[in-house]
């Protein structure tokens, strides 16, 4: 067995070792880092200043939301008469222009409506005429009349004379038969022709006073006629205008039974069926214009001081994404905000209070030509940008 060296003797060998050289390789590494923190500090501050230069200059003058959607002054379809739904010509998403037939009523009734109508008129019109016709048979009656009184006065000049005559005669005859010089019969005979003579006076009085009366009674039925008649025409007429009136309103609701489309657009919300009976004001269908929508951007209270009316905006639609840009401008601010047209509005004078930041609707037109290239429909979300830096 080998002499192993004794414990002491290696401590001391290892003791009288030179010492080891200095480890340079950490001062390189150290270097490289602080290099590498000195480039991530400037790239840092480059895009602090990048960032403060864009907020500055570019990002202080536009202000941005998504929370913006698409609308439409959606027209709402209602027919104006009643009456049961004989056909239906279109169906959902269906896009129709403006003039075309939508849907029929049955106007079997709005037929018989307008006979009716034209057959009171055709009265009207013959009762005008008519009477226009028994003013000049009126007027030849107070002719007539005028010459019944210009007769009857003739009569009473002859009645006249007649009584004057016999009253001489009697008073004659009756001075004469004093001293007997006239017979009993002859004063008998003056009596009698005095008295028939009063008597013949007193009718001829009547017969005038009676000529009189229907002479007057014959003015005031001419009088009455021509008041229907005076001043008009066939044209004029209130009778016939009344009557031309109900057929115009019959024929119009004739032609209401054919329903048209009001705008160019597409077709939502259809709820009519054939056979359906619907009642006029009744909501039938929806046409949405695809070529003037616009948008209603609802923006933060602190967003809003520098815009105005007529800044340009750019908007996104989440429909097409980045690749379609549409270009707008506003066209004014809403008159509240959501909260205070709200169904329940909020009760911010009573209870607990917590601030929440208000949202106005802000409406945003658009570009009709950018619409018809890239079509957008009602209640899609868009990104809106508005440049606040034209005043």
């Amino acid at each position: 067995m080998a002499d192993q060296p004794e414990p002491h003797i290696a401590q001391d060998a290892r003791a009288n070792r030179p010492p080891a050289a200095p480890d340079n390789r950490a001062t390189p590494r150290n270097a490289q880092r602080k290099k590498l923190l000195g480039g991530l500090a400037v790239v840092v501050l480059l895009l602090g200043a990048l960032f403060w230069l864009y907020q500055h200059f570019i990002g202080a003058n536009h202000v941005s939301t998504d929370n913006a959607y698409v609308g439409a002054d959606t027209a709402q379809v209602t027919p104006l008469v009643a009456g049961p739904v004989a056909t239906v010509r279109v169906a959902n998403t269906q896009r129709v222009r403006r003039g075309d037939i939508l849907v029929t009523i049955d106007d079997s009734d709005a037929r018989i409506a307008v006979a009716r109508a034209e057959a009171e008129l055709m009265t009207a019109e013959r009762r005008f005429s008519q009477t226009r016709a028994t003013s000049g048979a009126l007027q030849a009656q107070v002719a007539a009349r005028q010459a019944d009184i210009a007769r009857a006065r003739a009569q009473l000049i002859e009645a006249e004379a007649d009584y004057d005559k016999a009253r001489i005669d009697l008073d004659r005859r009756q001075r004469l038969a004093r001293s007997g010089a006239v017979s009993g019969d002859e004063l008998t005979s003056a009596t009698n022709a005095f008295a028939a003579a009063r008597a013949k006076l007193i009718v001829a009085q009547s017969a005038v006073t009676q000529a009189q009366s229907t002479r007057s009674s014959a003015e005031g039925e001419l009088n009455a006629n021509e008041a229907l008649v005076r001043g008009t025409t066939l044209a004029t007429n209130p009778e016939v205008a009344a009557a031309r009136a109900r057929l115009d309103q019959a024929r119009l609701d004739l032609a209401r039974t054919v329903i048209r489309a009001p705008i160019d657009g597409v077709i939502a919300q259809r709820q009519v069926q054939v056979g359906q009976r619907v009642a006029a004001g009744t909501p039938i269908m929806s046409v949405v214009p695809l070529d003037s929508m616009y948008v209603d951007a609802n923006f933060k209270e602190g967003q809003l001081a520098k815009v105005r009316a007529g800044q340009p905006v750019e908007l996104i639609s989440d429909l097409y994404g980045g690749d379609v840009t549409y270009h707008g401008h506003v066209v004014g601010f809403a008159g509240g905000t959501g909260s205070a047209f709200a169904i329940i509005p909020a009760q911010n004078a009573t209870g607990n209070w917590i601030k929440v930041v208000q949202r106005l609707p802000v409406r945003i037109s658009l570009d009709p030509r950018e619409l018809k290239a890239h079509p957008l429909r009602v209640g899609l979300s868009m990104e809106a940008e508005i440049d606040v830096s034209r005043r």
